[in-house]
């Protein structure tokens, strides 16, 4: 019997009551909002970058920087001991991690030593990091462990995430967030309208200023042409073309020593410079040094460039003073943020950048509105035409749901991205299957019981595994997804797996609850009856008759798709491969296709294509990866903004480099293999072995089918795509478990039956379900497709492919496997059946 108490039935309608009480607030404008008193909370979701636009970068801290600071310091300490010793050497040099030194008087070797073993452990480095070797004829060498070094880049990344900070609100952005990544990554994101490559530029430089003096005993170029000094440098300036200066390696002013920057432009001669205010030590610094050189020149050094090369004609001991900056308006501000924020301890090179305008983010949010009020409507209409009361009920919980999701994802603070809201359309399609199990289910349990109460009771019961166990797939498939996706497949993943969530949730609490007082007030005793609800009540289709003709063809189709993917390949976006992917639209008319095309080739960056998309004004370019480095496909990407900016605006700018791409591919592989790993694990621990062994055969088929689609097609093939593999993974395995649950049931029922018949009655017993449930999420995936905008298009049609795919693995491949390795429990010794088969072959359970 179907019974709630009062209590319950009050608890349940209490959560829905608070699920849209922290949901409103979405719907509300700041202002509003702030309106709200304290108590009733100002959670809402926060809007990814690719719904309110904004600039998604991943920097890179240079290990070659770090490695040539440390190498520098660890000469200059070697230097400097063995000269304070009094130690005769000669042949100081560092390569690669390496010092090596020649002490010329023998006798001196041991005391050399000696003084060196210190420096194993300077700067708190320990004494494995750096290894003191001695060699013949008094050779020695300081090597730099690798393990160092990798301590060093940390080090330096941690210290640069408050600087990175720091630059960017200088920059006069409120709405970012920083955060570490890895050992030498630091992950930016800007939301809002971004300029990125200014952006860039800002954080890329180390921006170490430091004042030296010129080393006047011979010129730049002699240095060049001869031997300079070991105490000096050659350093060029920033004119064009350069010029070489001999410079003192010393600083007795750097930008530490800066307590105040400020950026001046001279109205009249638009002249660029920088004003500074030293402190205490800094201007003692320079007051000393300019006095005891008076008549030479001062050699002022930005990032190991020469930015000025003032004579001296005074003593500077005000702290006070300029300098001048050959930059633009915009140049020297950015200078002055950057020398405000500090020096960065090495350089941070760009190896990601996902940008998106604002503009194209209402545009996805438009999209994805009107898409899941599309899918929502259709599936509800389908739903109330299928159940009557009940798709009512089951229309209800789908809303209530859909407010559950919101004020979860709301409570969690979590980001709803464009892929986010393809989640939830999905969810639309998908929640309905638990109505639909549970519906069909008392529809079997109504024929064998005279009482329909009982049977409700019962269908709702015997549901709950099959729900349970179906629903599982997907969760642990949208784990995976979170853990290897990029910030919108996360979130993605997070909508998904909090849909299936609810959806268990309301489907055993609420729907539930509203159909217990339906039962009370209306006493029904049987199912509403509708035309479409008939269609499949007494099939009796022979799917195992054929298994071997379609178990063939598929196999078949199999060889070809892994041919196709042998020889022709998929074609790998640029998450997998590197390069650039730009989306632009037109600031006046059309966009001229061969226009573009002529213009970009004439930047000699390589393959570069170029289509329509989205509408005659709106272009897709695509540049292939320039194969030298982080830098040059960052450089590539500038140099296009540089072309086309006066002629178009930017909707959509992915630049990714080769370790980036490198490491999505291997995540990609490793998290569809671990995603398979877990399910199949999941159903073997679930079912016999045999079922396991049928998912994993109909798994293959699916991803093998699905990656010769891609082929076949061309699509570009990339993290979404990886999530719809995977998505439909879950799903088909969804459907697999649904008719595997089943079958096990009948196992138990029929122990003499033909394993043949036995499939043919479970499929035809779950047809129904099966059906529904792939009408359902075919139509909201199909609204998707058409309403839900350009980016995800290629998203939703390999997710509409699968969901058809999936539905006929179930059928044709999972289950013909248990034939192929003979599923069947033995029957004890002088057990008969006292059942016949009849029932079971015109699908019904008696």
């Amino acid at each position: 019997m179907l019974h709630f108490s009062r209590w319950k039935t009050l608890l349940i309608w209490l959560v829905a009551f608070a699920a849209i009480v922290i949901a409103a607030p979405n719907l509300l404008t700041e202002a509003q909002r702030s309106s709200l008193p304290d108590w009733l909370g100002h959670d809402r979701l926060t809007l990814g970058l690719d719904l309110q636009g904004g600039s998604h970068i991943v920097l890179k801290v240079e290990r070659s920087d770090v490695v040539k600071d440390r190498l520098e310091e660890l000469v200059a300490n070697v230097r400097n001991a063995l000269r304070g010793a009094s130690i005769r050497y000669t042949g100081l040099t560092g390569n690669d991690q390496t010092v090596t030194v020649r002490i010329t008087d023998p006798a001196q070797i041991k005391a050399a030593v000696d003084l060196l073993k210190p420096l194993t452990t300077v700067g708190g480095h320990s004494g494995s990091e750096v290894a003191l070797q001695q060699g013949e004829e008094g050779q020695l060498s300081l090597q730099i462990s690798d393990a160092g070094i990798t301590a060093d880049v940390a080090s330096a990344r941690s210290r640069s995430l408050d600087i990175v900070g720091r630059r960017i609100a200088g920059f006069g952005y409120e709405n970012f967030l920083v955060r570490p990544d890895g050992a030498d990554r630091i992950v930016l994101q800007v939301l809002g309208s971004v300029d990125a490559e200014r952006l860039k530029n800002i954080l890329n430089q180390p921006a170490k200023l430091s004042f030296h003096l010129i080393d006047e005993s011979m010129s730049g170029q002699e240095a060049l042409n001869g031997r300079w000094p070991a105490t000096s440098q050659v350093l060029y300036s920033l004119d064009d073309p350069p010029i070489p200066y001999l410079v003192d390696r010393t600083a007795f002013v750097t930008g530490s020593n800066m307590v105040d920057i400020e950026p001046i432009v001279d109205p009249q001669t638009q002249e660029t410079s920088i004003a500074y205010r030293l402190d205490a030590e800094g201007t003692q610094r320079l007051a000393q040094a300019t006095e005891q050189n008076i008549g030479k020149h001062l050699a002022i050094v930005f990032d190991d460039q020469v930015m000025s090369s003032p004579v001296i004609d005074a003593a500077i001991s005000g702290g006070e003073g300029r300098i001048s900056a050959n930059f633009s308006e915009d140049g020297v501000r950015d200078l002055a943020i950057m020398l405000r924020a500090g020096a960065l301890p090495a350089t941070l090179t760009s190896v990601e950048e996902r940008s998106v305008s604002p503009r194209f983010g209402a545009d996805s949010i438009f999209n994805g509105l009107i898409a899941g009020l599309v899918a929502v409507v259709l599936v509800a209409a389908l739903m109330i035409a299928l159940y009557r009361i009940l798709g009512i009920i089951a229309v209800v919980s789908l809303f209530l749901n859909l407010i559950l999701i919101v004020a979860v994802l709301s409570l969690v603070g979590a980001t709803l991205t464009l892929p986010g809201i393809a989640g939830i359309v999905l969810i639309v399609g998908m929640a309905v299957d638990s109505n639909v199990l549970i519906y069909e289910r008392i529809r079997e349990e109504e024929k064998t019981t005279h009482f329909f109460a009982e049977a409700v009771g019962r269908g709702f019961s015997r549901a709950f595994s099959t729900i349970v166990d179906a629903n599982v797939t997907i969760f642990i498939a949208a784990i995976i997804l979170f853990f290897l996706g990029s910030e919108s497949i996360r979130g993605f993943a997070v909508t998904l797996a909090v849909g299936i969530l609810t959806t268990v949730f309301t489907a055993f609490t609420l729907t539930r609850s509203i159909v217990a007082v339906w039962l009370s007030a209306r006493h029904p005793r049987h199912l509403p009856k509708s035309v479409l609800t008939h269609l499949f009540e007494h099939a009796n289709i022979r799917f195992m008759g054929i298994r071997r003709y379609v178990f063939t063809a598929s196999a078949v189709i199999s060889l070809i798709a892994m041919a196709a993917f042998a020889t022709v390949g998929l074609h790998l976006g640029i998450d997998f491969s590197g390069g650039s992917l730009i989306e632009v639209t037109a600031k006046q008319g059309n966009a001229d296709i061969a226009d573009l095309h002529s213009r970009l080739n004439d930047l000699n960056l390589g393959d570069v294509s170029v289509e329509r998309t989205g509408g005659p004004s709106n272009a897709r370019i695509r540049i292939a990866s320039q194969g030298g480095g982080e830098n040059a496909e960052q450089s590539a990407a500038t140099l296009v903004r540089g072309e086309l900016q006066e002629d178009y605006d930017f909707r959509r700018v992915d630049v990714v480099g080769p370790a980036i791409s490198g490491e999505l591919t291997m995540m990609a592989t490793l998290g569809v293999l671990a995603a398979l790993a877990a399910i199949l694990i999941y159903i073997w621990i679930r079912f016999e072995w045999q079922f396991a062994v049928g998912a994993i055969v109909a798994t293959l088929h699916d991803v093998i089918i699905m990656l010769g689609l891609f082929v076949l097609t061309g699509i570009e093939f990339n993290l979404t795509s990886i999530a719809a593999v995977l998505t439909i993974v879950g799903y088909s395995l969804n459907d697999t478990v649904v008719v595997y649950d089943r079958m096990r049931e009948n196992l138990k029922r029929y122990k003499k039956m033909p394993l043949p018949i036995l499939i043919d009655a479970s499929i035809n017993q779950t047809l129904s379900r099966t059906i529904l449930t792939a009408a359902t999420t075919l139509i909201a995936l199909l609204a998707l497709f058409l309403f839900g905008g350009e980016v995800i298009r290629s998203f939703t049609f390999a997710m509409l492919f699968g969901v058809a795919l999936g539905t006929f693995s179930s059928i044709y491949i999972a289950a013909p496997v248990l034939i192929v390795f003979r599923l069947r429990p033995e029957a004890p010794d002088g057990e008969e059946s006292n059942k016949t088969d009849a029932g079971v072959r015109s699908g019904t359970v008696v």
